[in-house]
């Protein structure tokens, strides 16, 4: 056992609260009863707040992909065809998951660190039918943000056309009014900025996107929307649910509700801008510098240290976890994650940490230099 600390700064899983672990670990209660009922009703309110929409909210027992699988199986039928932007690992997922199913697709490869050009998406619709366009709002594998509110404008022009949004690390970080931007499927996980263990995931869908949901006529048992809403409406789910996750849940979403989401967003800004301009201050580049999430920062290792380096490094000398690059990006960058659970004194640790290790690794840096200029940001 480490004598250190241990620290928790990736992208996700991220930090549980003390408050939420301990309502999390009370006795466990029926989910066929009023004691829970009345807590999913808590619940169900508090996520089309946070939504910022009068839809409900559909809760599984699952990862987030369960919840993209669900959107694309429940919003497509056999024949239609899919417009998916893939501009990272967490985009070749919507894709993926329309080929296990036999559907057509057509992909916009976006070069990983970018952000998509909503003027590609608009040609395409013009040029062709497709039926959905699946995108992320933050692609947590480049710490990229997508330019989800033009997009949205533009899919309003198209009746036929729902945009489905992975919104798994974007949710409760930044602003995404679901009903005001015309978002027709938004979904998200519990172990992000929600602040919880894996093993829950969420769905809202619009009018327009239930319509279309009517007509599907793919096979679905497990992830079929209907029954999750006829549940929902009643205060329960269409199977066992995780309850003691959405006990924590609602645990979370009051304590969000107390901060107001423009305290939560200004947070999360906060938090990013500091970890930014300390990555810029040591020297080093950011991967994603013209279209940050705020969720996450990726950050190139230096010229001559793989980032992998880092990654051990801080595990082994700090007992602190952060992510390195995946696939093109392995051994090129590192990844720091800031959402949910994390204050100032967080990214001045996971800060001095790096500067350390980045020194110790033969990196010229004077030390402070990151730590210096992210103090700046938080005290102001």
């Amino acid at each position: 056992m480490s004598l250190y600390k241990y620290r928790l700064m990736a992208p996700g899983p991220t930090p549980v609260p003390e408050k939420v672990l301990t309502q999390m670990a009370n006795p466990i209660i029926h989910h066929r009863t009023g004691a829970f009922e009345a807590i999913v009703k808590e619940v169900k309110d508090s996520l089309k707040w946070l939504y910022q929409t009068q839809q409900d909210v559909l809760i599984f027992a699952s990862s987030g992909t369960g919840a993209m699988e669900g959107s694309v199986i429940n919003l497509l039928s056999k024949n239609d065809k899919a417009l998916v932007v893939d501009g990272g690992k967490f985009g070749e997922r919507w894709w993926k998951i329309c080929k296990a199913y036999g559907l057509a697709y057509e992909v916009i490869k976006v070069e990983w660190g970018k952000a998509v050009d909503p003027k590609i998406i608009e040609e395409k619709l013009k040029s062709q039918d497709f039926r959905a366009v699946f995108i992320q709002a933050s692609e947590t594998s480049t710490a990229v943000a997508h330019p989800v509110r033009e997009i949205a404008e533009i899919v309003k022009k198209y009746p036929n056309t729902a945009l489905v949004v992975d919104a798994i690390t974007a949710l409760g970080v930044v602003n995404l009014p679901m009903d005001e931007w015309g978002l027709d499927i938004v979904v998200s996980g519990s172990q992000k900025a929600l602040m919880l263990p894996p093993g829950l995931a969420f769905a809202s869908v619009s009018a327009k996107a239930w319509g279309m949901i009517e007509k599907s006529d793919i096979p679905k048992f497990y992830f079929d929307f209907k029954k999750e809403k006829k549940s929902i409406d009643e205060n329960t789910t269409a199977y066992t649910p995780a309850v003691s996750l959405i006990i924590g849940l609602n645990e979370v979403l009051k304590s969000m509700r107390e901060m107001t989401l423009e305290g939560v967003f200004k947070k999360h800004q906060m938090l990013a801008d500091a970890c930014r301009e300390g990555a810029k201050a040591m020297g080093l580049k950011l991967y994603a510098p013209d279209s940050p999430s705020n969720a996450v920062t990726a950050i190139y290792s230096p010229e001559g240290i793989d980032s992998g380096k880092v990654v051990k490094g801080l595990r082994e000398q700090f007992n602190m976890t952060i992510a390195g690059g995946q696939d093109q990006a392995k051994g090129k960058i590192f990844r720091v994650g800031h959402l949910g659970y994390y204050d100032p004194m967080d990214i001045i640790s996971v800060l001095s940490a790096i500067e350390i290790t980045l020194v110790k690794a033969g990196y010229k840096l004077e030390l402070g230099k990151g730590v210096g200029a992210a103090l700046k940001v938080l005290a102001s």
